[in-house]
């Protein structure tokens, strides 16, 4: 791997762990610390990285999974057929690009129809009913396993427990009612449903939600479904899992077919189908200008294809359906002045300045604080205390300061001087030379060892329960843990002991300790918080060394000699075990007094299907497919598609009218496929 390469591979670790701590906290604990816009400025580096160096790409991106499976004690449920995302439209020309892109998969030359209506800002919700009856509510999750929600799904007014099969009309009768039924909805509160619900909160001394997003999710996903019973929630159904299966043949079709059977569909001028690219545009725009006068949130427009044969045809890519689009819509700019800047610590001793603002309504949440990302971002933008600045439409609770309005900055404001020393420990910052971010190299310093004790007890490492942000301040400040591996020592007087921390708490969390011992080695490795080592780099490096004491041993040559390892990620695992600070934590972790045996743990699971890792090359027309379908079919299989032919090429696949890439390959002792035996290997 080059050192491009390697360096490519350290930032997308970087990416995928930010996202999924994102994820966790947007999807598990309804508490996100960033607004849509950052988080999708987040996943669009990711994909930009992973296009550029395809090698890296794995299956536990989150560029190919959905959403997080959730754990508040809800039971899990398996969705019988996969609930995806949708890929988003950040500019309005993304719209046409969108339909041109369509158009040339298909190979189509005809204009195409589309259905458009708002895109709620809710919970994505599946509900089963069988014989009429609702049988089985369901949160999306991670797109294949979500929450069993029933109870609480039984508490909407408007989500009928009964469907009934009254027709609707001339464009399609709905008949009877299927046999079984998988729909597809969002869950959402009302603005003003939202705003009682906060100021009832703000009475009582509660945490006030953020948005009405966050309230719907926080209160459809209750334990107690009486909970969810005084808080007046809407459903809106958009789709089925199998539609095609129905009968239906469009979009149009299948809205009609819901309303029909008695479910509630969103029926504002802005919902309609055989809409053109153009009357899209149109759609577009006006619902942009009118979205405050709806009762709901929304942040844009989804298109659909019109067609739902064309959606057979389109299928899918890793995570989204090729079918649809979620255009989003500018995000709001609010001006505010900034109070203070202040410099946070992370996990690997990234200083990150924060703006505190002056506390604003963006979009009907009251906002506090803005990252202002890293020090070149924040010198970019000249953000200084006293500024008036535009913070962006966020709906969340750290937006984002797009920037200064220098025409408003009082006479005499000095430029922001970024601390050369850690705020937290003193100690003098390094900033690595290419590198945006400054750090803090102590790796004790008090800021950086919180921040180890969350990721080491993390979902994504350990997934120890209990280890949450109080507990683990208490247990620093307490004196019962300087480093991450004296959990393992802690008994349960001392934990019994803690204030609102009773017996069973501390059973619990003995017990989740005791379970944490017998992970995958590949999690310890992770849990280690090694900088640029993430999930798949982990997973790579416990397929080659049985132990955390083998792995320690390796030099950066050795290292480097391993698949998708490469000098940058080599270096940091090299500098981490000859780290004399580190020497304790390690020497713990391999203790057998602690019961912690990462050499016998299990392996992580193998992932994939018996194309996973082979490399294609396509030539001449194929008669079943497009180019893009076909591509797309392989990639769906884990294989790869190659541009040219090479030693490595597992597979060519021939045409009509194959040209000298066929000559090529018969001469390298490629197997060569014709469309047929094609067919037969991807089992279309």
């Amino acid at each position: 791997m080059s050192e491009k390469a390697g360096r490519a591979a350290g930032r997308i670790e970087e990416l995928k762990s930010e996202i999924r701590r994102h994820n966790d906290l947007y999807y598990d604990r309804d508490a996100p610390e960033i607004s849509d816009d950052q988080w999708d400025d987040l996943f669009q580096e990711l994909k930009d990285l992973e296009a550029a160096h395809p090698e890296l790409i794995s299956r536990d991106s989150p560029t190919q999974t959905v959403g997080a499976a959730g754990d508040r004690g809800l039971a899990k449920v398996r969705h019988e057929a996969r609930m995806m995302s949708l890929d988003k439209a950040l500019r309005p020309e993304e719209i046409d690009e969108f339909a041109a892109r369509t158009k040339r998969f298909l190979a189509r030359e005809e204009d195409l129809l589309f259905y458009v209506m708002p895109k709620f800002d809710g919970l994505a919700v599946e509900l089963v009913y069988e014989r009429g009856r609702l049988v089985l509510a369901a949160t999306r999750g991670d797109g294949v396993t979500g929450e069993n929600v029933t109870p609480n799904a039984l508490t909407i007014s408007d989500l009928p427990e009964r469907l009934s099969g009254r027709g609707v009309g001339a464009l399609f009768p709905a008949g009877p009612v299927p046999e079984r039924l998988t729909v597809r909805g969002e869950v959402y509160m009302e603005k003003g449903e939202f705003l009682k619900l906060n100021l009832r909160r703000e009475e009582e001394g509660l945490p006030l939600f953020a948005n009405p997003r966050n309230a719907a999710a926080g209160s459809f996903r209750q334990l107690d479904p009486d909970v969810t019973r005084t808080r007046r929630l809407g459903f809106f159904a958009y789709g089925l899992a199998e539609p095609r299966s129905q009968g239906l043949g469009s979009y149009g079709q299948l809205m009609e077919a819901l309303k029909g059977w008695g479910l509630p569909v969103e029926s504002s001028r802005f919902s309609s189908g055989g809409r053109t690219l153009a009357e899209v545009r149109r759609i577009f725009d006006e619902l942009e200008e009118a979205r405050e006068g709806l009762p709901y949130e929304i942040d844009g427009l989804v298109i659909t294809i019109e067609d739902l044969a064309l959606w057979t045809r389109l299928g899918f890519t890793a995570r989204a359906p090729r079918y649809a689009l979620a255009a989003k819509f500018k995000p709001r700019l609010v001006e505010t002045t900034v109070l203070n800047i202040e410099v946070q610590v992370g996990r690997t001793g990234v200083l990150t300045p924060v703006a505190r603002l002056k506390p604003v309504s963006v979009g009907g949440v009251t906002v506090q604080n803005a990252s202002l990302h890293n020090e070149d971002e924040l010198r970019r933008k000249d953000v200084r205390p006293g500024d008036t600045v535009l913070v962006r439409r966020a709906g969340e609770v750290i937006p984002e300061v797009v920037e200064v309005l220098k025409d408003r900055r009082p006479e005499g404001l000095s430029p922001y001087d970024f601390p050369a020393d850690c705020p937290i420990c003193g100690t003098r910052s390094i900033r690595p030379e290419g590198e945006a971010a400054r750090r803090c190299p102590n790796p004790w310093c008090p800021a950086q060892v919180r921040e180890r004790f969350y990721h080491f007890g993390g979902k994504n490492a350990l997934n120890i329960i209990g280890l949450g942000e109080q507990l683990v301040e208490r247990l620093l400040n307490d004196g019962l843990v300087k480093i991450p591996s004296d959990l393992y020592r802690l008994t349960f007087e001392q934990l019994a002991r803690l204030p609102r921390f009773g017996d069973k708490s501390a059973q619990n969390l003995l017990d989740s300790l005791e379970k944490s011992k017998t992970a995958p080695l590949w999690r310890f490795i992770h849990a280690l918080g090694i900088r640029h080592v993430g999930e798949r780099t982990s997973q790579i490096l416990a397929g080659h060394y049985p132990s955390l004491k083998a792995l320690g041993r390796a030099s950066e040559e050795e290292l480097t000699g391993l698949s998708d390892i490469g000098p940058e990620v080599a270096a940091s695992l090299v500098e981490f075990f000859h780290n004399p600070l580190n020497g304790q934590f390690l020497a713990d972790l391999e203790s057998s007094e602690l019961g912690l045996s990462p050499a016998a743990a299990e392996a992580p699971a193998a992932a994939g299907t018996p194309l996973r890792g082979r490399k294609f090359v396509l030539t001449g027309t194929l008669s079943a497919f497009t180019r893009a379908e076909a591509k797309a079919r392989l990639a769906a299989l884990g294989a790869q598609v190659m541009s040219s032919v090479s030693r490595e090429t597992d597979y060519l696949v021939a045409g009509e009218a194959a040209g000298g890439k066929l000559a090529k390959a018969e001469g390298l002792g490629v197997t060569i496929l014709n469309e047929e035996e094609f067919i037969e290997l991807i089992g279309a």
